[in-house]
């Protein structure tokens, strides 16, 4: 049996949000929607949305729970939150890459904006132990590498990293 998460992010959109989880959920593997919540009569004087439309999408990507809420036009995905996408494979970066980037002037240094405006970072697992190497100069070499670069390539870190 599966424990709930005690903290998953609640992402607001107006008006998108079943659409929004149903592109994550294709993008990911292990992801499906879990529940669906509409508006009611209750409150929609004060929500203003019409009764029968989708209130909250319960979804997970990877195992990771999330919520989408049709909260309306107030609020906007800025930088201040993304989510890390941790990758093994130049592959895998490509694949994610591939589908979530829709902003070409918001990439930079492995961080890309999707069709909703939500930001996200997708990393190659080793750059951990590329930037925080005890080998300075050759950490150095890889974030300046990294710092060029807006896809990540990791291949091309690896090779600054050695010099």
């Amino acid at each position: 049996m599966r424990m709930k998460a005690k903290i998953s992010p609640c992402l607001w959109f107006d008006g998108q949000a079943e659409e929004a989880a149903n592109y994550y959920t294709a993008i990911f593997p292990d992801s499906k929607i879990t529940a669906v919540s509409r508006y009611g009569e209750a409150g929609s004087q004060e929500h203003g949305w019409k009764p029968g439309s989708v209130m909250l999408v319960a979804f997970d990507l990877g195992g990771q729970p999330f919520t989408a809420l049709n909260g309306g036009p107030e609020f906007k995905f800025n930088e201040a939150v993304s989510f890390q996408i941790e990758c093994a494979t130049q592959d895998e970066i490509d694949h994610y890459w591939e589908k979530l980037s829709a902003v070409p002037e918001a990439e930079m240094c492995g961080w890309l904006k999707d069709k909703f405006g939500l930001s996200w970072q997708v990393l190659p697992e080793l750059l951990p132990e590329l930037l925080g190497a005890p080998d300075h100069a050759g950490s150095q070499r890889a974030m300046q590498a990294m710092l060029q670069m807006k896809k990540l390539d990791i291949a091309g870190l690896q090779r600054a990293f050695a010099g």
